[in-house]
C-alpha cells in the first residue's frame, strides 16, 4: 500500500511554508499528501474548566484551516492527490500516531518570543523525537527553502545502524538532481586541552579513523547510487558546528536519531537539538535501524 506524506497545519505562516514544501516533495515522490489539523480543545474539556468555549466557532475555525490548506495545496500542484482531516486531539499525539502509516511527516518550525523562526516549537520537537517515520522540520532561509542550492547534506557517524539516514539522503538528492554532501566531524581531545601539548600523532589517529568512516559510507553509496554526485566533508570540530555550516548552503540537512532501549520513541541528542533549532535549511530526522 502506498503510504502518504503527512503535513501538520495550524494556519500559521510556518505551517503554510511546511505545506508548500510538502506539496513539492509529494510531487517529487509521486505519493499522496494528507493534510492534518489537530486541535486539543475538546481533548481537555471535562478535565479542566472550559470557560465558555464556543464549540461551533472553534469547529468552524478548524474547518476553515483545513479547507484553506487543501485549496492552497491544490493550487500549488494539480498532480498531487491531496486529502485532509481535522482531529480533536493533541497535535503532537495525533501526528506521532499518524506517523505509523506514513512515508514521512512534515511540520513547520514554530518561533517563540523574540526569536521567532529560530527556536523550535514544542509540537514540532515532540514529533521529531517520537515519530516512527522520517520527520522533516521545514525551516530556514528563502534560498534554502526554494531548493536553489541543489545540495543535500547528511551527517555521517560511525554507528552501525545509521544507514537509513544515509539512504534517505541519497534518495532525496537523486529526486532533486542535487549533489550529496557527506559530513563527518572528528575531534582530538589533545587539541581541546590547552594545558597539554598538542600531539600530532594523536590527531593523525583520530583523523584517519574519521577518513575511514567517510570512505566506508562512500563505498556503500558507489555500489547503489553511483549516479548521485557525492562530496565528502571530513572536518575537525564539533558535529554541531560542522552540520550547521553545511546547512547554510543546503536545501535539506539529514540526520539520524538513535532509539534507546527502555524508552518510548526516538531520543534526540544535543546535536540533533542544535540543528533542529538553528539550521538554515529544512532538517530531516531519520530513525536508525
Amino acid at each position: 500500500m502506498e503510504h502518504p506524506l503527512i503535513v501538520g497545519v495550524d494556519g500559521s505562516e510556518p505551517s503554510l511554508r511546511a505545506l508548500d514544501w510538502a506539496v513539492d516533495e509529494a510531487d517529487r515522490q509521486a505519493v499522496p499528501l494528507r493534510i492534518v489539523h489537530a486541535s486539543s480543545w475538546e481533548w481537555y474539556e471535562g478535565r479542566e474548566p472550559s470557560f465558555g468555549i464556543n464549540r461551533a466557532l472553534v469547529r468552524a475555525q478548524a474547518d476553515r484551516v483545513v479547507a484553506d490548506a487543501a485549496e492552497r495545496a491544490h493550487c500549488r500542484s494539480s498532480s498531487v492527490k491531496v486529502t485532509s482531516q481535522m482531529l480533536d486531539e493533541d497535535p503532537a499525539a495525533a501526528l506521532i500516531r499518524e506517523s505509523r502509516r506514513a512515508s514521512g511527516v512534515l511540520v513547520g518550525s514554530r518561533g517563540r518570543g523574540g526569536l521567532a523562526g529560530l527556536l523550535l516549537g514544542s509540537v514540532s520537537l515532540s514529533v521529531a523525537a517520537h515519530a516512527e517515520c522520517p520527520v522533516i522540520v521545514v525551516r530556514g532561509e528563502a534560498a534554502n527553502l526554494g531548493g536553489s542550492h541543489r545540495r543535500v547534506a547528511v551527517g555521517v557517524d560511525e554507528a552501525a545502524d545509521a544507514r537509513p539516514a544515509l539512504d534517505f539522503a541519497v534518495r532525496c538528492a537523486q529526486r532533486r538532481g542535487a549533489t550529496l554532501d557527506l559530513v563527518h566531524a572528528w575531534r582530538c581531545p589533545a587539541h581541546e586541552a590547552p594545558e597539554r601539548p598538542r600531539a600530532a600523532d594523536a590527531a593523525d589517529t583520530h583523523q584517519e579513523r574519521a577518513e575511514r568512516a567517510a570512505d566506508e559510507a562512500l563505498s556503500g553509496l558507489a555500489r547503489t547510487h553511483s549516479a548521485v554526485p557525492v562530496h565528502r566533508r571530513v572536518v575537525e570540530g564539533s558535529p554541531r558546528a560542522a552540520l550547521l555550516d553545511a546547512a547554510a548552503t543546503a536545501d535539506l540537512l539529514v540526520v539520524g536519531a538513535r532509539r534507546r532501549a527502555g524508552r518510548v520513541g526516538m531520543q534526540l541528542g544535543s546535536v540533533n537539538h542544535a540543528v533542529l533549532h538553528h539550521a538554515a535549511c529544512p532538517v530531516a530526522v531519520v530513525p536508525h535501524a
